[in-house]
């Protein structure tokens, strides 16, 4: 920055105060002049001693002459003397940093403020920083599609670039769209679709795993399913294993999928031809995992299979871990510890890295059939019908949830919630941190649940936005708890906006809620139709598929 900027800075930042016109006494200059003079050669200490001592000796009035002289003082408009010095970049990174509520208050400021929230596109960034730094906003601007419009956006077809009322806009739009969220899994308020496998034989979906454009499950008849998440069509079919196809895991490259046939076996993604089959376990694979080149599987023979993946064809068995008396039902790990689950009623923990034995969980009166291991915490689920959470690193019981009727076959969790899945056809949602507070009422703990299935739930996944499950009732039934969208409609009617706006408007929330209302009334009363038609047709199976589309 030149001295010439500096010097004109300075000029605007010099304050100059006039005083009321008062009647000085005739010695005043002179006595006042030789005052000052001593009161500059004091260091600051000392100045501010002696004027808290003129202070002290005042009345109110000289108080409130000097409190009105110090507050024109010390208010300088900084924002608005940068910009008027061509210095607009600097007010605008010193104001990127507001949050929401701050940078509202700065566009009231004044015309001056305003113009420079919009000129440097701050309701933009202030977006753009909670993409980046929140999971929830970064997939849901995936899932609306305004993920578009951040960073540098791509304008096509003569698409103009959008404006600082844009964004500010938009923020209101995805605050209420994750509040609405919220109530949503609270309430148990969600669309319902459902896909009918149609098994060849034995009718049940064993495991599955999704993502956004696809569903791939693992069927009791021994094929593996890929559906578009979409459509909801089957768009492959993979046939090879010679039983059950019992647990499945899938990268950008490979499924890899364990069966009662005892092999694991190795797919290509893309064309879903087989690359490999691993033979080591005597008797069926339950459960699999991978990360990275680990590989872990379990098995009814009662041991841990630790495999190494150099690549898809060469996958080589590094290690066996045995310990349990019973079955393995399932598998987790980290770069930390190996955890595993067992009919013989315990889970067992070992050192990752070592493979060295840490301690044995005990409490489940029955078989544990399910598990997750995350962080700190272990939830585990089993025949006696109950949900256990436990603390890793001391082997603690932190928790038991109780509500299912019968076997706990399947539990996920994050850091909210927990959902479980049972052989009572129900799917519980748990408050997780209401469970990890001991002065919680058994009778909080579980929010909802969910009757969709008409037999045992084999397997669940959720995250922020959705419950995918299956079922021995030969369906999957995906829970969307995200409502009709209602940014993305805000999108399309702003999408010629301009970058010349300079007024604040407003947008009628009391439409929207009622607008909202009615679609989703409408909605209820077509799952209800379907439903029923659902039960009562008789038509061909692709019919029949479509009536089970909510």
């Amino acid at each position: 920055m030149s001295s010439s900027s500096m010097q004109n800075i300075d000029d605007i930042l010099s304050v100059n105060i006039t005083t009321t016109a008062k009647t000085p006494t005739r010695d005043y200059e002179v006595k006042s002049h030789e005052y000052l003079t001593t009161f500059l050669h004091w260091n600051s200490t000392e100045q501010s001693l002696f004027v808290e001592d003129l202070l002290k000796n005042m009345d109110s009035s000289q108080h409130g002459y000097i409190n009105s002289f110090l507050s024109r003082m010390l208010r300088r408009d900084f924002i608005g003397q940068l910009s008027s010095c061509g210095l607009e970049h600097l007010a605008e990174k010193i104001l990127e940093y507001l949050d929401e509520q701050s940078l509202q208050s700065v566009e009231l400021v004044c015309r001056e403020w305003y113009y420079v929230t919009a000129q440097g596109m701050l309701w933009k960034k202030l977006i753009e920083r909670k993409v980046l730094a929140n999971t929830q906003w970064h997939d849901l601007s995936k899932h609306r599609g305004w993920h578009k419009y951040l960073f540098r956006q791509l304008l096509i077809n003569g698409e103009q670039k959008k404006s600082n009322e844009f964004y500010r806009c938009l923020y209101h739009d995805i605050v209420r769209d994750i509040k609405q969220l919220t109530i949503n899994w609270h309430t148990g308020k969600y669309q319902l679709e459902k896909i009918q496998c149609h098994s060849r034989h034995n009718k049940g979906v064993y495991c599955l795993q999704y993502d956004d454009q696809k569903i791939i499950c693992g069927l009791r008849d021994n094929t593996i399913q890929i559906w578009n998440r979409k459509t909801l069509e089957c768009v492959k079919t993979l046939t090879g294993h010679n039983g059950s196809v019992l647990c499945l895991q899938y990268d950008d490259k490979v499924i890899i999928t364990g069966s009662s046939d005892s092999t694991i076996r190795v797919w290509d993604i893309e064309t879903g031809i087989l690359i490999n089959t691993l033979v080591y376990h005597a008797e069926a694979v339950l459960h699999l995992r991978f990360v990275d080149k680990i590989m872990m599987t379990c098995s009814k023979d009662r041991s841990i299979a630790v495999w190494e993946i150099n690549s898809p064809a060469d996958i080589i068995l590094h290690r066996a871990l045995v310990g349990h008396r019973a079955a393995v039902n399932v598998v987790d790990f980290d770069d930390k510890y190996i955890v595993s689950a067992s009919g013989d009623r315990t889970i067992k923990v070992w050192k990752a890295g070592t493979f060295d034995f840490v301690r044995t969980l005990i409490g489940h009166r029955r078989g544990i059939a399910c598990l997750q291991y995350r962080d700190q915490l272990v939830v585990s689920g089993s025949s006696d019908n109950t949900i256990r959470i436990w603390n890793i690193e001391c082997g603690t019981c932190l928790r038991i949830l109780e509500g299912h009727e019968e076997l706990v076959r399947c539990v996920r969790f994050d850091s909210k919630l927990i959902v479980s899945g049972a052989y009572d056809g129900k799917i519980k949602i748990w408050d997780l941190q209401a469970a990890l507070d001991p002065r919680s009422q058994k009778s909080s703990l579980c929010m909802k649940t969910f009757t969709e299935h008409t037999g045992r739930v084999f397997r669940l996944q959720f995250d922020e936005f959705q419950i995918v499950s299956s079922s021995h009732d030969d369906t999957i039934i995906c829970f969307n708890f995200l409502q009709p969208d209602m940014s993305t409609s805000y999108i399309r009617h702003h999408s010629s906006d301009s970058t010349n706006a300079t007024s604040i408007s407003n947008v009628d929330h009391t439409q929207v809620a009622s607008s909202t209302a009615t679609v989703q009334s409408t909605q209820e009363t077509l799952q209800r139709q379907n439903s029923n038609l659902s039960r009562s047709s008789s038509a061909d199976s692709e019919t029949s598929k479509k009536l089970d589309i909510i």
